[in-house]
């Protein structure tokens, strides 16, 4: 009697899907759209983003390599960065962000949204600011909204590292990001943030940009 094959072990992608399909429920017009997730749920998919490696993804040592990116571009101009896009659905998104050297991702923040980030190989600078609270407003000769921010972070991560968690108002959720080296991180973000990207010869983009609601002026101290 031949021998049965040993049940097949789920992916850790499937098991993330699986962890987040669970853990959040889909927005609600009668709750607070800005109300992150409970600490138990953002600690149980940090600890499932801590053990994916860049082969649980499909990124193999050859992928490790920012030419087999480039070299797939059919334009003359290369996209800035590549967006593997994994499962989304109201409730959240999971995809990949791929980063040759030195591209960066532009100040944006992600308003009412949680954002947890694994980066799975290569450096990334990130800078990152919160919000004064109570907000101190006032304008500027654009009558746009002018608000006082402060720094959360100014470092480089460097793969292996623990998860980053950024929250609707803390935690550096207004950040950008710049390759060191190649780099690709995988998000989670709940709710979803609805990306959409278009090549449009001079790079890749976004179509809806995450823009900050007000100018933001920088304040060093408090005290």
């Amino acid at each position: 009697m031949p021998s049965r094959s040993p049940p097949s072990t789920p992916s850790r992608v499937q098991a993330l899907y699986d962890l987040c399909k669970r853990t959040f429920p889909p927005p609600s017009s009668s709750s607070s759209s800005s109300s992150p997730p409970p600490d138990h749920a953002i600690r149980a998919v940090s600890s499932l983003l801590d053990t994916i490696t860049p082969a649980d993804v499909g990124l193999g040592d050859d992928d490790v390599d920012e030419s087999n990116i480039l070299k797939d571009s059919l334009s003359a101009v290369a996209p800035p960065f590549m967006y593997l896009h994994v499962y989304n659905c109201d409730a959240f998104s999971i995809g990949i962000f791929c980063l040759p050297t030195s591209v960066a991702i532009p100040l944006h923040d992600h308003p009412g949204m949680t954002v947890l980030t694994k980066l799975l190989y290569g450096s990334m600078h990130v800078k990152s600011y919160d919000w004064v609270e109570p907000a101190v407003l006032a304008s500027n000769s654009n009558s746009k909204p002018v608000r006082l921010g402060k720094l959360h972070k100014d470092d480089v991560m460097n793969a292996p590292c623990p998860t980053a968690v950024l929250y609707p108002q803390s935690d550096g959720n207004i950040h950008c990001i710049t390759s060191v080296n190649f780099c690709a991180f995988l998000d989670v973000v709940t709710p979803d943030p609805q990306y959409q990207f278009e090549y449009t010869g001079h790079g890749l983009h976004r179509k809806k940009q995450q823009h900050l609601v007000a100018t933001m002026v920088i304040v060093d101290s408090f005290y």
